[in-house]
């Protein structure tokens, strides 16, 4: 199976995806927006967030300068594209890179620009007499990362959802049931023995209960910022942590729970032909104990019934957020393929991969799962559930990252330095480089020579400040995660999550 019919694949299920949202929009996703003046719509375009019109008899001129004005610079579409499959009732998301921050000030970050997805971000309006006993809280404060305090005092996370989540493998198990035999075991086969940590269902289950304490917004106005909230169809209107379990609401944010562990096993089975990797989870990967074919196969068909499931949460803005999730998967692959050898140096082009492969499927969740809880697209609830997403996927990246130089095989459950054998440079690598220029060609050249990985491995070993710098960053994210949390009323469900960061970057596989 070659690389390009697996991206052909993985893209005709965004177009399935993209598809659902015409059948299944409900009418409080899918306004009718009223035509601005065109100051206003100057000013919109240069958000990169704003709908766009494309009509059937435009020039291409005119196409290429709607997609100049989208700002973005996709990976895997064009930029004309993109413009072309816009209309005046559609939004375009700004990727989460460039919403909140990659890295510090100290190493060149700086803050980006208020915008729609960014702009609702005060720490007070939705904590308005609550006392929040944690409102400044610290990870350095904590052991192991500089501090005093036991992060036991909080609550345990994967306690709180473990009733929950509990008939979870069976339940999948049952979403991914086919009649052929073979498909039907390999599709199954991470829902089984080898289910993982459950990490990103955790993370859903943890923010839907969160979400369900926070009172909901008044959004006025007709830009898309303002929709995209499901109806609630509860007593009063809303969702409150007295309604919320057993609700249609907690029944459809734990199926997008479901939702995005399967979307990331599929990308897994994906990801493992493609490396020609021997173990995943401390077992075989799925192509070694079937077939390349099969294991394509159980992937696409993983990511076709994710799509059904999620056109049927009935829910527009959720079904694109999600789709473009699917798609960042995509582009991060083909990103990590043919970046070239300047940008392979660049420690923001690697944030940015980062991002696509991994920490944009937990944001986009996680802004879903507020959306789903009755919180508008640009409200500061739904705002801070995607900071939080992004700061955390990029944390528990770059801790991954620095286990696969710390941390034997059988404890990661997959090869040890199995980036560079893939020719990728990951942070710590890339800090190394920075201390050792010797060591930016061998990046360059993706580790081909003989000898550039022992290398390049030494020069890590010798140095006294990558691995360290490479920690800081780690760390640097899963704060700005805790900032974003404690934008929210304190409940057990978010004070959970605090301790979740924590352990995404102190654990040791």
């Amino acid at each position: 199976m070659s690389n390009n019919s697996r991206y052909i694949a993985a893209a005709s299920v965004v177009v399935a995806l993209a598809s659902t949202t015409v059948a299944f929009a409900p009418p409080q996703c899918s306004p009718r927006i009223t035509p601005l003046p065109q100051s206003t719509q100057k000013s919109r375009q240069m958000t990169a967030t704003t709908k766009y019109k494309t009509a059937a008899g435009e020039t291409s001129s005119s196409v290429a300068e709607t997609a100049k004005e989208l700002g973005s610079n996709p990976v895997v579409v064009s930029a004309e594209a993109e413009a072309l499959s816009h209309s005046e009732t559609t939004m375009k998301l700004t990727p989460s890179f460039v919403l909140f921050q990659l890295l510090a000030e100290e190493e060149g970050g700086a803050v980006p620009p208020s915008q729609a997805g960014n702009a609702m971000r005060d720490s007070t309006v939705l904590k308005v007499g609550q006392p929040d006993t944690l409102f400044d809280f610290k990870l350095t404060d904590y052991k192991g990362l500089g501090g005093k305090n036991k992060i036991e005092t909080l609550p345990d996370p994967f306690k709180i959802v473990e009733k929950e989540l509990q008939p979870f493998s069976d339940s999948i198990k049952e979403l991914v049931s086919t009649d052929q035999p073979i498909l039907s075991m390999a599709a199954k086969h991470f829902f089984e023995k080898r289910h993982g940590k459950r990490f990103r269902p955790t993370i859903v289950q943890l923010m839907a209960k969160a979400v369900a304490a926070c009172p909901p917004e008044t959004m006025r106005g007709d830009r898309w910022e303002d929709t995209g909230a499901s109806r609630i169809n509860l007593e009063g209107g809303a969702v409150t942590t007295a309604n919320h379990k057993d609700s249609d609401v907690w029944r459809k944010q734990g199926q997008l729970g479901q939702i995005v562990e399967m979307i990331h096993v599929a990308s897994l089975i994906h990801d493992d032909v493609l490396d020609e990797a021997d173990t995943r989870r401390g077992g075989e990967a799925v192509h070694k104990l079937y077939s390349n074919k099969v294991a394509v196969l159980a992937g696409d068909y993983l990511l076709a019934r994710a799509s059904v499931l999620l056109a049927r949460l009935e829910n527009t803005a959720v079904v694109q957020i999600m789709a473009t999730a699917l798609e960042s998967l995509v582009a991060g692959e083909i990103m990590q393929l043919k970046s070239s050898p300047e940008e392979l140096l660049q420690m923001t082009s690697y944030l940015r991969k980062s991002y696509y492969k991994t920490a944009s499927l937990i944001c986009y969740a996680c802004r879903s799962t507020a959306l789903l809880g009755g919180h508008a697209y640009g409200s500061t609830v739904a705002t801070a559930c995607e900071e939080f997403g992004f700061h955390m996927g990029l944390a528990f990246q770059i801790q991954d990252d620095i286990l696969d130089f710390t941390a034997a095989a059988d404890i990661l459950g997959k090869p040890a330095l199995a980036d560079m054998s893939l020719g990728l440079s990951t942070a710590p690598i890339l800090y190394a480089a920075q201390e050792f220029p010797h060591l930016e060609p061998l990046v360059k050249r993706r580790f081909k020579e003989k000898n550039d990985k022992q290398t390049a491995l030494e020069a890590l070993y010798k140095s006294d400040t990558a691995m360290d710098k490479a920690k800081e960053l780690a760390k640097f994210h899963a704060q700005r995660a805790v900032d974003a949390l404690l934008r929210l009323p304190q409940s057990e469900a978010r004070d959970a999550l605090l301790r979740l960061t924590y352990i995404v970057i102190t654990r040791k596989k």
